[in-house]
Order: C-alpha cells, then sequence, then structure tokens
C-alpha cells in the first residue's frame, strides 16, 4: 500500500507559476498510474492531469491543457505539476492520487490511494 504526499501548495497571484510535488513513502511509486485532482469550495471533485507508469503517456482536462505540465521521477518517488498562467478559477486544493490500473484516467473511483491535498489560492 503506497501513501503519498502533497506539499508546493500556496498563493500567487494570477498569471503566476506553481510546482506541485507528490512523495510517496511506504513504496515506491513504480508501476503506479499517477494523477492530479482538485477541488474548489462548494464543487465536486474534478480530473485536471494524468501520467502512466512509465511516464510515456499523459492526459489533461481542458481546463488547464497547455498551462499545467505533469511530470514523474521513479527513482524520487515524486511526482510533480507544474502549473503556469494561473487564473482564479484554478484556486482549489489539489489531490495526488495513485493507483495500479485505470481505465478511466479522469474518473476519481479508478484511483484508490489519495493524499490529504494541498491548497492554491489564485488572487485577481
Amino acid at each position: 500500500q503506497v501513501q503519498v504526499v502533497e506539499s508546493g501548495g500556496g498563493l500567487v497571484q494570477a498569471g503566476g507559476s506553481l510546482r506541485l510535488s507528490c512523495a510517496a513513502s511506504g513504496r515506491t511509486l513504480r508501476g503506479y498510474f499517477m494523477a492530479w485532482f482538485r477541488q474548489a469550495p462548494g464543487k465536486e471533485r474534478e480530473f485536471a492531469a494524468f501520467i502512466s507508469w512509465s511516464g510515456g503517456s499523459t492526459y489533461y482536462a481542458d481546463s488547464v491543457k497547455g498551462r499545467f505540465t505533469i511530470s514523474r521521477d521513479n527513482a524520487k518517488s515524486t511526482v510533480y505539476l507544474q502549473m503556469k498562467s494561473l487564473k482564479p478559477e484554478d484556486t482549489a486544493v489539489y489531490y495526488c492520487a495513485a493507483s495500479t490500473r485505470v481505465v478511466r484516467p479522469n474518473t476519481p473511483t479508478e484511483y484508490d490511494y489519495w493524499g490529504q491535498g494541498t491548497q492554491v489560492t489564485v488572487s485577481s
């Protein structure tokens, strides 16, 4: 069983950048499909980005495509989400999720392991 912990959130002005990290403990992330989801106050958790276990495939929500980049370093058991050109509507708690088997990458129920989340706030 893997445990994941997010970090890197904070307050940033619109147009700014942040890089989130998701580090594994307990075991390596090798072999796990990984994703980032986010949840704004009063809204449902929504998909942001996905990366395959090898890093060879990525998939993004339309709302973040071209601005966010997901990557992973399996040697460090860490997944990253580089966020650029941030907008106030990107404000949310960002969650890292992991699973050994994913059919629908943008569906929260596909993932077995979740972190506690990190807050990202974008001011206008």
